[in-house]
Order: structure tokens, then sequence, then C-alpha cells
């Protein structure tokens, strides 16, 4: 495949955000956009596709039914990821679908299934895992700069608005801080140890909507590897990103989801690297699907499906210390 031809499912907020990183990105191009309403679909190619011939669909069925799309972005609200995965990997089309990828361990499975059933490439879109200053941060865990990774301090918290019926706060639409942004430390916690934590554990305030207003979690790992995690949408975090191994630390600055910015501090040795992102951060993720797609994988090695199934089921255990739970877990 010379170019990448993408089709965006959904056209929300992070439907734009994704593919004005995808501009940045030379072999790639979005050819068809896809909405419940044609006019939502024919405005948003306008708008944000001017430059070039795009379709626009008056139905997720009509783009994952394009033959002149090779892969598609689900952009939709989480609850809706497990259909619109399974209709998008049905068609043939390789899928990459926000993160969270699902709501639960049990649609994670579901998808993998047919995934690889119809030997299509799946990934979730972990955009934060492909940053640049990421690949960096790997580079330094990958050879010791810092001894053995023991300890990780990540947080997300922002004070969203107050809408009890919008996507965060309703519980039709698994809205909370876990699924939402609580997703990111956890990550972020899984790519440095590498591993299933053997301790998932953490407490919750369960706010007046019924969701997870804000939560800690705390995870232990083989060898002594410990996470301290926070996640918020009513309350503002620093947003920041620590590691700390027996020979030095790394801290990611500002906002650690989609930092520039990291300073390793490891005996004598203290360096500082700021590698700016191409367009807005979103590009990487999508070079990753096209490298992927021409190697003829059907699935990323950096971002595996058994990773978001393992993240996922970080996420069920501690929904259900909570008692937290949604309609459509049943």
């Amino acid at each position: 495949m010379k170019t990448i031809r993408w089709g965006i499912l959904g056209l929300g907020n992070i439907a734009k955000a994704f593919v004005t990183g995808l501009r940045a990105v030379p072999d790639a191009q979005v050819v068809a956009v896809g909405s419940r309403s044609l006019v939502k679909a024919q405005a948003f190619a306008a708008e944000f596709c001017s430059d070039h011939h795009v379709t626009a669909h008056g139905s997720y069925a009509a783009l994952a039914a394009d033959p002149a799309v090779d892969a598609i972005y689900i952009a939709t609200p989480h609850p809706m990821h497990l259909a619109d995965a399974l209709l998008c990997l049905e068609s043939g089309k390789a899928v990459l679908c926000e993160k969270p990828i699902a709501v639960n361990a049990k649609q994670v499975e579901q998808m993998i299934a047919v995934a690889r059933r119809k030997q299509v490439f799946l990934m979730e879109a972990m955009w934060t895992r492909f940053l640049p200053i990421m690949v960096h941060v790997r580079q330094w865990l990958q050879e010791g700069a810092i001894g053995q990774p023991r300890q990780v301090a990540a947080d997300f918290g922002f004070r969203g608005p107050w809408e009890p019926d919008g996507r965060l706060l309703n519980p039709a639409y698994a809205g909370g801080a876990l699924l939402d942004v609580g997703i990111y430390p956890i990550a972020f916690a899984a790519m440095v140890f590498g591993a299933q934590p053997n301790y998932v554990g953490g407490t919750a305030y369960i706010g007046a909507t019924g969701v997870d207003e804000q939560a800690a979690i705390s995870l232990g790992y083989a060898g002594g590897g410990q996470a301290a995690l926070r996640c918020a949408i009513q309350t503002e975090t620093p947003q920041q990103a620590r590691i700390d191994g027996t020979a030095g630390s790394i801290v990611l600055h500002d906002q650690f989801w989609k930092a520039i910015t990291a300073t390793l501090s490891a005996g004598t040795r203290h360096e500082t690297v700021t590698l700016p992102h191409a367009a807005n951060g979103y590009e990487y993720e999508a070079m990753e699907v096209g490298r992927c797609l021409r190697a003829g994988l059907m699935e990323s090695p950096t971002m595996p499906l058994a990773e978001s199934l393992a993240l996922m089921r970080i996420l069920d255990t501690l929904r259900k210390q909570w008692g937290l739970s949604y309609p459509m877990d049943a």
C-alpha cells in the first residue's frame, strides 16, 4: 500500500484531532467519513478535508462497505466501540479503535476473536504510547539508565462541566474518570513494567450520577514494582508522570499524556530531551497502523491486543471493587 486510505467513523472532537494529526503523515489520507447523519458527514468533510475529495457517508455501514477504504478510525463513545468495530472488521477493514477499546473485557475478547477470524488488523488507539518522547523513555528503560523501575506515579484529572446527561457523567455512556482518563496512567504503568500487575486495588468516589468522579489506584508487580495512580473528571490534578528506579528517575513534564519533554536523572547523568510533535501527536498512531499494514501484521507489537485485554481486565477489577457497573455490562 503506497498510501493508507482512511475512513473516519464518528465525527466528534476526537475525530477532528485525529484528522489534524493525519495531515502530517505523508503516506496516509482520509478518503471517507461516516456519521449517522449525512449532513454532518458532509459538513465534516467540507471543514476538515477540503483539500481533496472525501466521500461522506450517512451511515456507519456504508462507510464500512466502502471499497476505497483500507483502515477505519473509530471515534465514537466507548459504549459503541464493540458494535462499530465488529461492523468494520466483518467488512474486512483494518481498525484503529479509540481508547478504551471497549467497556469491559468480554467485549474486548469478542473484538479480538473477530479480528483473528477475519485476519484483519485491530489496534487500540493508545496514541500516547507512540509519541516520540515515550519512545525515548522506553529506550532509556531498555538500556537500564535508571536501573530496575520500582515505582511509577502518574495522574490525569480535570474539572469538567457538570452535565449529568453528558458523556462524562452518565452511566448510559459508561461515564466516569476511570474509563475516560484513568486508562492513561494505567497504560503508562503497563508500558514501564511490561507485565500484568499481581495486585490491583483502589478507592473511588461515586458521585450523584452513579459514576466515579475520581479514583486513587494502586498496582503491584512481581519484583517489587508499584504504581500509584490517580484520575478525576471533577478535580484538577498536575497530570504528571514519574518513574523511579534503583539507579535513577525519569520525569515526564507538563501533561504526560501528550508530553514532548522528559528528564533523566541517574547519578551524575542529567539529561533533558524535548521531541516536539510533527502535528498534534495523533499522527504517530496512524504511522504505526500504516507500518503494520505494510508489514502484513494483524496487530501492533507496541500496543498488542493482549495488552489491551489486560488493561481492560484491570478496569473491570477496579469497577467490581467499587460496585460500579454500566447497562452494557449485562
